[in-house]
């Protein structure tokens, strides 16, 4: 927890609120005779609450003036100090902080510790400054602060959050891993790193140090994250499945991040095989929660494939898992079925899309009523009308063009001069070939006159 992180009591307190009035309008020089003036004295609480606020960190030599003040009246506390140091650091007054810092490790008490550190860490790499951090952690023991894993992984996680700090960590941590024992968490600071840089060499490396080092912990899942989704990113694939085999045998699994990316990556890739087998992976093993988009993706890719079994399988699976089915879900299941052939599944689907309040989308309206046409069954392609007209699904012209088609081949034609007329009062205008088709078939049928009826109502449209 960085210093200006923590929570004081009181906050908000009249006597702060006075010391920040005049920090904000009185220049430097003037603020301790202002502070004095005021006829307010300092309390510990309300010198937290003043170092730790935007005006402190805006204007660090008022701030600084304003701990002298007060430390000359109250012991101020170690976490006073510390927001003492962040402030000057972040300010890049880096003599005064080191200033500061021999002045709290001359007052004893216990007042320096790891935290004192982890703020310098911090202030010196997000100005690019990685080998002074490096000095700092250098210089911590002859402080009385032993540098253990904790200062360690805050020296290295300094670091990484800067562009091109990896390498920097890198270099740190082969310099002191042999001073300070590494821990789970070091690992997953430098494999995080690595996966932000896509260094699929140094990842594996690391991965390899950490097995020999901390061995296998299921609690350790940043690090499995970031190592397999290194591997995924960078096309190593079938690698990273070997390496999730391996994790999986020794009882630690990654999370959910890297379930998310490599699912997403299978799909696009077309791979239902291996989508299925980390789907099963992250479920029954790892007893991870799919959220939607996922179960979306997953149950597009099997339709896709034909596979649509296991995608109502998996809808029927979504409840249990506290996940609902959306108009997204279904409409991938409908036109798996469509694509496949399967008249009879599509019409019962249908029905039950309807039950549950779910519209199909225009395409697939288009596509139900051509393959209910196609498979001879108009009553389930004007049932389908029926919906569009009902619900108002729109674009609709493609369907009407289907359903007029189909209904024309059936010889249908008292139901094509209804419907004809009810698509043409809804404003939707016929392409020149089904014109064409409705004047053949209707001459054919020698029923020439309810043509003409027709093209009469369209041209008054």
């Amino acid at each position: 927890m960085s210093p200006t992180e923590k929570s004081a009591e009181g906050d908000g307190s009249p006597c702060a609120e006075a010391f920040l009035d005049i920090l904000g309008r009185v220049p430097p020089a003037d603020v301790e005779a202002a502070l004095t003036a005021s006829g307010v004295g300092p309390t510990a609480e309300a010198a937290e609450q003043v170092l730790k606020s935007p005006i402190c960190y805006s204007r660090p030599k008022s701030a600084v003036r304003f701990f002298r003040w007060a430390k000359r009246s109250v012991q101020l506390t170690a976490y006073a100090w510390n927001l003492l140091v962040d402030i000057l650091g972040k300010a890049a007054m880096f003599d005064p902080m080191w200033d500061a810092v021999l002045s709290m490790s001359q007052e004893g008490g216990g007042l320096l510790s790891v935290a004192t550190f982890a703020s310098m860490f911090a202030s010196y790499c997000a100005r690019g400054n990685f080998k002074e951090a490096a000095l700092a952690f250098d210089v911590m023991e002859r402080h009385g602060v032993p540098p253990d894993a904790v200062a360690l992984n805050s020296l290295l996680s300094a670091m990484c959050r800067q562009d091109g700090g990896a390498q920097a960590a890198s270099e740190a941590f082969e310099t002191y891993k042999t001073k300070v024992a590494p821990d789970a968490d070091t690992f997953a600071i430098l494999l995080e790193a690595w996966e932000k840089e896509g260094n699929i060499q140094r990842a594996k490396s690391t991965f390899g140090e950490m097995i020999v080092r901390v061995g296998w912990d299921r609690s350790n899942m940043p690090a499995y994250d970031a190592f397999l989704s290194t591997l995924v990113q960078g096309g190593q694939f079938n690698e990273a499945f070997s390496f999730l085999q391996v994790m999986r045998t020794n009882g630690c699994l990654p999370g959910l991040k890297f379930f998310a990316n490599a699912i997403d990556i299978v799909i696009r890739k077309g791979d239902h095989v291996n989508a299925i087998a980390i789907w099963q992976i992250m479920v029954s093993d790892a007893g991870l929660v799919p959220n939607l988009p996922m179960y979306n993706a997953i149950i597009a890719l099997c339709c896709s494939v034909g596979n649509t079994d296991y995608a109502f399988h998996m809808l029927d699976e979504m409840p249990l898992n506290g996940v609902f089915a959306d108009s997204v879900t279904y409409n991938a299941i409908l036109e798996g079925l469509i694509n496949q052939r399967k008249a009879r599944e599509a019409e019962a689907f249908l029905t039950e899309m309807s039950k549950n309040e779910q519209l199909p989308s225009a395409s697939n309206c288009a596509a139900a009523i051509r393959l209910f046409s196609e498979e001879f069954n108009p009553s389930a392609a004007v049932d389908v009308w029926h919906c569009i007209v009902l619900h108002q699904i729109t674009p609709a012209e493609e369907s009407a063009k289907e359903l007029i088609a189909g209904l024309l081949n059936f010889s249908r034609f008292a139901d094509v001069k209804k419907y004809t007329e009810e698509m043409i009062d809804m404003g939707i205008k016929f392409p020149q070939s089904t014109i064409e088709k409705f004047k053949y078939t209707f001459d054919k049928a020698d029923r020439l006159h309810i043509y003409d009826q027709i093209a009469r109502r369209m041209k008054r449209r």
